[in-house]
């Protein structure tokens, strides 16, 4: 049923491998062709229900969102919200993370939430952590300068992960927090909650919080 709807969704795009490589159509043309405006871009990678897609987007009118992930179920929540809410500032993209390069045209994209991805533990598949050299000179080709990537994890190990690799690639940390809901910290990273994360919290989890930006 929520696959079926998904389909009747106009800020859903879910392409095929062939039509992203080919050429997406939106590519480099977001403002112009579907928002219709110079808003700045945020993006919640690995989105899930898409909560800080819509959470954000109801709180910065005059910013646009994009929720990616691959899974078009979990997505269905938050394609559901925002058109009950008739929110304009949102779009959704079906698609796998590794080709998320494919989307955007430099300097498109403002902003980055990457909130609670899986962070595949074992060494082996480091590569694949939504933080890794591999991901982040993907991001480097569409995120402004200037740009802010937000991590928020309940893994130590993933989050002590990036800090290395900020370190080691010479990004620019911002903020690290290693309990954000018991530090005092105030703003967004905290005023927005996933689905999980309530579920973490109430079992004692502590959540930790990055801001960086990329090296250039």
């Amino acid at each position: 049923m929520r696959f079926a709807e998904n389909m009747t969704f106009s800020n859903l795009f879910q392409p095929s491998y062939e039509e992203v490589v080919e050429g997406f159509e939106l590519k480099g043309g977001w403002h112009k062709k579907f928002f219709k405006n110079k808003n700045p871009i945020v993006l919640e990678l690995a989105c899930g229900k898409g909560e800080y897609t819509v959470g954000l987007a109801r709180k910065y009118p005059d910013r646009n969102f994009i929720g990616v992930d691959i899974k078009g179920a979990r997505m269905w929540r938050g394609l559901k919200t925002a058109q009950e809410e008739g929110l304009k500032n949102v779009a959704f993209i079906r698609t796998r993370i590794n080709l998320i390069e494919y989307f955007f045209g430099k300097n498109e994209v403002s902003e980055i939430w990457i909130t609670f991805p899986d962070p595949h533990p074992r060494e082996f598949k480091a590569r694949k952590r939504l933080t890794s050299p591999f991901f982040l000179n993907r991001y480097a080709r569409f995120l402004k300068s200037e740009g802010v990537i937000h991590l928020k994890t309940d893994n130590i190990l993933f989050f002590e992960y990036t800090q290395d690799v900020i370190r080691d690639f010479g990004h620019e940390l911002l903020c690290a927090e290693y309990d954000i809901y018991g530090s005092g910290f105030n703003g967004d990273a905290v005023e927005i909650q996933t689905f999980y994360e309530q579920k973490w919290l109430e079992h004692g989890t502590r959540i930790k919080y990055l801001e960086f930006r990329l090296g250039h």
